[in-house]
């Protein structure tokens, strides 16, 4: 079994899913095979893959997780597919003690041939994410550089902390990621090098800067480097992934 990763943050709008999909997309890219699962009711990341999300999502499906992995236009990559149906978002959100574990039991047997497997999570700290903490090996926190970026990370953080103490001792904070990075604004270089003088060698060196490309791939269903490999954007999250590579 591969690096298992939860893409998490509970604030919205810091590049979550786009980080996850491009680093996934990425790691194809590279050679390894990267499985996204979607457990965002708002299925952004099944979308900007270019797959249809799910009318019922493969966790409360019912059937085997593998029979619904869906592939993409992109060799090596693939995406279990969310669903925006509001009872499953319900039945996703209630409390399961039970969620994790099957979770790990899946991701161990018949999902386990994927050499990284990436959850996008909702933006919040509820039971989705919770589930998801406990079934992986690592979480990657993305950050806008802005005023309240360390409040919101703090959060995240303990959460990860309670859950490796708790539920998961093989939980690793393996990455913060640096978002929308301005370097021309004071306030996001002060906000880098506050998140960096904290915590050091856990956040990547790499920032993905502001790009209206990086925002734009999501809509055509691909990922920045299918979309557009020779913008800022996407030499950017390529630095990155080497990154990812230097840390297996």
């Amino acid at each position: 079994m591969g690096k298992i990763i939860s893409v998490a943050n509970q604030k919205g709008g810091v590049g979550k899913t786009t980080t996850a999909i491009n680093i996934a997309a990425g790691l194809a890219k590279a050679g390894r095979t990267a499985l996204v699962i979607d457990i965002d009711p708002q299925c952004n990341a099944t979308s900007g893959l270019g797959v249809e999300p799910a009318l019922r999502h493969p966790l409360v499906a019912g059937k085997p997780l593998a029979e619904s992995v869906a592939s993409t236009t992109q060799e090596r990559l693939f995406v279990l597919p969310g669903s925006q149906s509001l009872a499953d978002a319900d039945a996703l959100s209630a409390p399961n003690r039970q969620r994790a574990s099957t979770l790990r039991q899946q991701l161990s047997g018949e999902l386990g041939n994927y050499d990284y497997v990436f959850f996008d999570c909702p933006p919040s700290l509820g039971q989705l994410t919770r589930a998801a903490l406990a079934a992986s090996t690592d979480i990657y926190i993305p950050i806008q550089c802005e005023y309240f970026a360390m409040e919101g990370l703090s959060q995240i953080i303990e959460l990860a902390r309670q859950t490796k103490s708790k539920e998961n001792n093989r939980l690793e904070i393996g990455g913060i990621v640096l978002t929308m990075f301005d370097p021309t604004l004071e306030l996001a270089n002060e906000v880098a090098n506050e998140v960096r003088g904290y915590f050091d060698d856990t956040v990547f060196q790499t920032p993905i800067p502001r790009d209206v490309v990086i925002s734009e791939s999501p809509s055509h269903g691909k990922s920045v480097f299918d979309y557009n490999p020779r913008a800022r954007g996407a030499w950017a999250y390529a630095e990155l992934v080497m990154e990812v590579l230097d840390r297996e």
